[in-house]
């Protein structure tokens, strides 16, 4: 019998985040995926240096793949380091790759990452989302609502 899901991920240390996806596209549903990485990656992850802003990820032959995310090479590195953005595997469950496939095959969804972390066990971890872009109007209407937020807060406080 499977075990349930915990209903938030287990976030230690947060390495890199996008927090414009949630500005461009509408967040359907997330995904926690392991990475499969080279040892002077994970270094450099550990010493927080990491980008995800350009970076998607794609499913190729039954494999889910994060495209173009940045990793610079471990500064003590030496001739075994790594390439900075290479394309590198997620693990995923059978199951969820199939979901994910049929998400972005049939309703034109992508997988963006969220942000890559650490977790309480000291796995590198990818907070993937599934999301469906924003139109600009969308765009429009988030502003106003975060604009309405700051401004319903800022009165708050001075009404006391």
């Amino acid at each position: 019998m499977a075990r349930p899901k915990p209903a938030t991920f287990d976030k230690q240390k947060t390495v890199a985040d996008n927090r414009r996806v949630r500005f461009d596209y509408h967040v359907e549903e997330t995904f926690e995926a392991g990475l499969a990485l080279q040892g002077t990656e994970v270094k450099a992850l550990r010493a927080g240096e990491a980008s995800i802003k350009e970076s998607y990820a794609e499913v190729r032959d039954g494999q889910v793949w994060l495209i173009n995310a940045n990793i610079p090479e471990y500064s003590h590195g030496n001739r075994l380091n790594h390439e900075p953005r290479r394309p590198r595997k997620l693990l995923l469950h059978e199951r969820e790759i199939e979901k994910l496939f049929g998400a972005v095959e049939r309703k034109g969804m992508t997988l963006v990452p969220l942000s890559i972390y650490f977790n309480s066990t000291g796995r590198a971890k990818v907070e993937l989302a599934l999301a469906k872009g924003k139109q600009a109007h969308d765009k429009r209407q988030t502003i106003k609502d975060r604009d309405w937020k700051r401004d319903k807060a800022r009165l708050m406080r001075e009404k006391g």
